[in-house]
């Protein structure tokens, strides 16, 4: 970035008028147009203005001036300050919205928060050029106009560049899991559970309420049913389903098949 002097229209006055230096050396030093320079000379531009002396300032060496006036080729180089100042910085002004757009920012403003609930209000009004309590009512719906406010992209509208609304968007998203990510670390070394809403909703059917859990008095007493079940089921089996149920060893086994064939000898005499 080109460095140029402080007050350069009073310095280019006093540079036409104490030196021979041409239009474009003085055009180019101090930052201005060759026309605006040749203004200064016929006395069209700057009038009224004291010219100030660069030398004397601090802001050009005398060899430096010297050897600009002894050739026309030569670009001035301004001196080197003794003293750094340090860059100001200035604060970013709230975002413009012209008059003709300013009654689409809450439409804008109930769009993003339907779609983008993780942007920060902060946010919201550097893209729309709002304030803090006009989103708090849109979200709260105690606006004037809540009734008539339709959602609408506020790139649509204008009120925005997209590549503006991305940017903003992107960095709450790799927010919103940074602090997820934070969490989840904390969380683990504290050696705690997830929460109840979140482990129950996994499994829980649709629609049902989170806090309708199984008690013990409940777990006993379907114990206790199931058991009576059981014990009617036995009862009520007939006998000829118990002996086939039965189990045969096999000692019993051949004793009856040695039994069947000495029946079997005795028909054949």
């Amino acid at each position: 970035m080109s460095r140029t002097p402080l007050m350069p229209k009073a310095t280019a006055v006093w540079l036409v008028e104490n030196t021979a230096l041409t239009f474009e050396q003085i055009a180019t030093y101090c930052n201005l147009h060759v026309l605006e320079v040749k203004g200064i000379a016929d006395g069209d531009v700057a009038q009224g203005i004291k010219g100030m002396d660069p030398v004397a300032s601090g802001q050009l060496t005398r060899s430096e001036l010297e050897k600009a006036q002894a050739d026309s080729g030569h670009k001035l180089q301004i001196a080197a300050s003794k003293v750094k100042i340090p860059e100001i910085k200035r604060k970013r002004a709230p975002r413009y919205t012209p008059l003709s757009r300013r009654q689409d920012r809450p439409a804008a403003i109930a769009w993003l928060l339907r779609n983008h609930p993780e942007l920060r209000d902060s946010e919201i009004i550097k893209l729309v050029g709002t304030t803090k309590p006009t989103i708090t009512a849109i979200r709260e719906r105690t606006h004037w106009n809540s009734a008539a406010i339709q959602p609408a992209d506020p790139v649509t509208l204008g009120l925005c560049l997209q590549t503006e609304l991305d940017a903003v968007i992107k960095k709450a998203a790799e927010r919103v899991e940074r602090e997820r990510k934070k969490e989840e670390k904390e969380a683990i070394k504290a050696g705690t559970l997830l929460p109840t809403e979140e482990t129950v909703e996994q499994t829980a059917p649709k629609g049902a309420p989170l806090a309708e859990l199984i008690t013990a008095e409940e777990v006993q007493l379907h114990k206790e049913t199931t058991e009576k079940a059981a014990t009617f089921a036995n009862l009520s089996e007939k006998p000829e389903e118990k002996e086939a149920e039965k189990e045969y060893d096999a000692e019993s086994v051949f004793s009856g098949l040695s039994k069947l064939k000495g029946k079997m000898k005795q028909e054949d005499e």
